[in-house]
């Protein structure tokens, strides 16, 4: 009985169905003047408190937040009225600021297509490393819905979950990463949906953007201080992982996907 009740529990802490409701319930004032203490925003901080999250939502054309959950403030050390884009940038791990600023070009490119055809939604996915205000980096699952509106005016609204993944199985190697119209990957994660996404090495994922900005096999190996022998060791894994034929067909769907 005390299981099947923590089952329970698990599950409504689970629920996502909540931001759907939090979107329809204040879009039409274009999530300006939110009251902290209406009992939904209160069960959502219940829950994201329970899931070590918080939430913000932003007109991502202006490039502007609008509203951020309560707990900005133990995540990021931010208080919410206070949050501003760049806040998430400063606390996200150097090494992969790069990652960062490909999905936000990635997010721009999206809202401006949603904007063009005037219809339709989209999801982004992807984890890294975010330093908490006691200064550790924790593995952090950053979830991104983005939908066309009319109202209140016309542009595309941005809600970004964050959750703290550190107590997931993560791959040994590459991360997770998720982009397109499949709105059941827009839920809380599990162990599954992490495996998907980027499957290369720190190493082959650096030879990949090496090949796609032009460098030969030998101008690689001369930058990475390894053997041309080495180098194309690393084509080969990289082909037969992707079961492609040529480098150049990889390269276009990962740059159709987001990840370079």
């Amino acid at each position: 009985m005390i299981c099947a009740l923590h089952r329970n529990m698990m599950t409504l802490n689970q629920d996502y169905n909540l931001f759907f409701n939090f979107i329809d319930i204040y879009l039409p004032q274009g999530f300006n003047g939110i009251n902290r203490h209406d009992p939904l925003i209160l069960k959502l901080e219940e829950i994201t408190e329970a899931n070590d999250q918080y939430y913000f939502v932003g007109d991502i054309l202006q490039g502007k937040i609008i509203f951020t959950s309560q707990r900005s403030i133990q995540m990021v050390g931010v208080n919410p009225e206070e949050l501003n884009p760049y806040h998430n940038v400063e606390v996200i791990h150097p090494k992969e600021l790069y990652r960062n600023t490909s999905g936000w070009a990635k997010l721009l490119t999206t809202a401006n297509n949603l904007l063009q055809v005037k219809k339709g939604n989209s999801a982004l996915s992807v984890n890294m490393k975010m330093r908490n205000p006691k200064g550790i980096y924790n593995e952090i699952l950053f979830q991104c819905y983005l939908f066309y509106s009319k109202v209140p005016h016309e542009t595309v609204y941005v809600l970004i979950v964050l959750t703290n993944i550190d107590s997931f199985k993560m791959r040994k190697n590459g991360y997770h990463y998720y982009f397109g119209n499949d709105l059941t990957y827009f839920r809380y994660p599990d162990e599954k949906m992490l495996q998907m996404g980027n499957v290369f090495t720190k190493r082959e994922f650096e030879v990949i953007k090496l090949i796609e900005s032009g460098h030969s096999t030998e101008q690689i190996a001369e930058k990475l201080f390894l053997s041309n022998f080495t180098i194309n060791t690393h084509r080969g894994n990289i082909l037969k992982k992707t079961k492609k034929t040529y480098i150049s067909d990889l390269i276009l769907e990962l740059k159709e996907r987001g990840l370079i």
